[in-house]
């Protein structure tokens, strides 16, 4: 319990830590985050996450970012056969894990974004495709809130509150 306690108060600590720099800066990755943890449904844990291990790179187009994070398809081209094997391993595994479980998340709280509604569309059919569907909606996901970090394109149909 003594263990648990100590775990309990370090995490507190490292979290107040963070809160206070975001709030006395309000440039660069900091301003990112911000961003990112005003989309109801996204932590500021999770928005931390992001900037710091992709969104704060300078990646040249959606394809990049995508690869970056290893939710891309591994194709397999040999000879006259092609197909597709599966998620691709190379990528940030951080990124992918945290964007996969963000997706699910996101379905929760953004039920009428027009994501939302792809997924929706698209599970609906499909019998045993929920897995699938839901990296493509994590890829679909981080593509937007990198047009979001560096263009200020807010995704169609996502909420945000008021700024305060």
């Amino acid at each position: 319990m003594a263990r648990l306690r100590l775990v309990r108060e370090q995490i507190r600590e490292i979290e107040a830590a963070r809160l206070q720099r975001l709030q006395v800066s309000e440039s660069g990755a900091h301003a990112m985050v911000k961003l990112l943890a005003r989309i109801i449904g996204v932590g500021i844990e999770t928005a931390d996450m992001l900037v710091h291990e992709i969104l704060s790179r300078q990646l040249r187009d959606r394809r990049a970012v995508a690869r970056y994070a290893g939710l891309t398809g591994a194709p397999d081209e040999s000879g006259k056969r092609r197909r597709e094997k599966g998620l691709a391993r190379a990528g940030n595994a951080r990124v992918r894990r945290g964007m996969i479980q963000l997706a699910w998340r996101f379905l929760l709280f953004q039920k009428d974004s027009a994501l939302a509604q792809w997924f929706r569309t698209r599970a609906a059919d499909a019998r045993g495709a929920r897995k699938t569907m839901i990296v493509a909606l994590a890829r679909k996901l981080l593509i937007a809130f990198w047009r979001l970090t560096t263009t200020g394109e807010i995704p169609v149909g996502i909420k945000l509150p008021p700024v305060a």
